[in-house]
């Protein structure tokens, strides 16, 4: 792996993904969706609670923050902050790609989970200053068909987390200069890490979602949860579209206009895995979501858990008041959105019948 075209590609994510341009913005399908007001709520405001499931333990909020960035300098700040946040908060959160370490491992002789200079140094400290921070691995499902299970836990293990998350990128990998799109095998690869690592398995997307067909194809795999990470947020063919033309990757760059607003709706994909899932398989949902009323709407479409990631990134950038404010602000939200529908918890506004419609724009 060449390390400084890594470090640079990641550093181009950072940057790109907060221009707006690059945001699939009023796609995540929830203007769609209207949650009926509770005039009489029966209800007072002190016994609405936020605490919810997630791995089938309690969390005391259904909120984390997506894995984003890592794999270079600019990121450790950014990430130490993030898990400072999240862990006074009872936000879990997820880790960028450890992909640099896994190939590293990989393709020498030295360790870098033994190397004082490697970036798994980086998450041990992150680990450090946030010791009771639900965690989470993550690794591109791309990857799984050169990576032996025991070198993945050895990534989980790592950073003391607590699952691992392997995203899916299809559209980002080929539209990417240096992309690698090989998913064949993917789920039987898949399917062997969920049997084998001894640690929850979360797939995510990136931003594309999910259609009920792949669903269906992974509804029969022992997968933790499934978060969904539709359309309507950070759009990563946006991203490599741009970071193709600045690099005159003309093919890439010229079939990323026609991708520009390409995946599965974020209120979609949760109806989609509401339908297909088994019930011991969680829907995350992330993906657009702004608001804590968007945060409410995932919820009574069937999310348990819901992700934020350039939102945060956002906040985190102005510093650690900034981001508790602003996580403090979702909180809050999703408390009066519970309230105004009689809801004391997400489990009831997940539950209640006829809270919602779709209605048409």
């Amino acid at each position: 792996m060449d390390l400084k075209l890594f470090e640079a590609r990641k550093r181009d994510h950072l940057r790109i993904a907060l221009e707006p341009a690059h945001q699939a913005q009023g796609l995540n399908g929830l203007d769609r969706v209207h949650l009926h007001h509770e005039a009489l709520p029966e209800i007072d405001f002190e016994e609405v609670q936020i605490s919810s499931l997630r791995l089938k333990a309690t969390a005391s909020t259904p909120f984390y923050v997506a894995g984003m960035t890592a794999g270079h300098s600019d990121a450790v700040e950014l990430n130490q902050l993030l898990a400072v946040g999240c862990e006074k908060r009872g936000w879990a959160m997820g880790v960028g790609s450890q992909r640099r370490e896994l190939e590293s491992n990989s393709s020498d002789n030295s360790s870098p989970l033994s190397s004082p200079n490697s970036s798994i140094d980086e998450w041990r400290r992150l680990r450090e200053k946030a010791p009771k921070l639900q965690l989470f691995a993550n690794i591109g499902i791309s990857q799984l068909g050169s990576a032996k299970v025991s070198q993945l836990r050895k990534l989980v293990d790592s950073i003391g987390a607590q699952a691992l998350v392997v995203h899916a990128n299809a559209l980002q990998e080929s539209l990417q200069p240096e992309g690698t799109p090989r998913f064949k095998g993917a789920l039987q690869n898949l399917q062997t890490v969920c049997k084998e690592i001894g640690v929850p398995v979360i797939l995510k997307e990136t931003g594309c979602g999910f259609s009920i067909p792949t669903l269906k194809k992974v509804s029969e795999l022992a997968l933790s949860a499934v978060d969904v990470s539709g359309l309507g947020g950070t759009h990563w063919g946006r991203i490599e579209g741009a970071r193709a033309e600045a690099s005159q990757a003309t093919l890439q760059a010229e079939a990323a206009k026609t991708f520009a607003n390409w995946g599965e709706s974020t209120a979609d994909s949760v109806l989609s895995a509401k339908k297909t899932l088994r019930p011991s398989t969680e829907i995350w949902a992330s993906g657009g979501v702004r608001t804590g009323l968007d945060a409410a709407k995932l919820i009574a479409l069937g999310a348990q858990q819901i992700g934020y990631a350039r939102p945060a990134l956002e906040a985190a950038l102005k510093g650690p008041e900034a981001l508790d404010a602003w996580m403090a602000l979702q909180e809050f939200e999703l408390k009066v959105a519970l309230f105004c529908t009689g809801c004391k918890n997400p489990e009831a506004l997940r539950t209640k019948e006829g809270i919602w419609q779709i209605r048409e724009i």
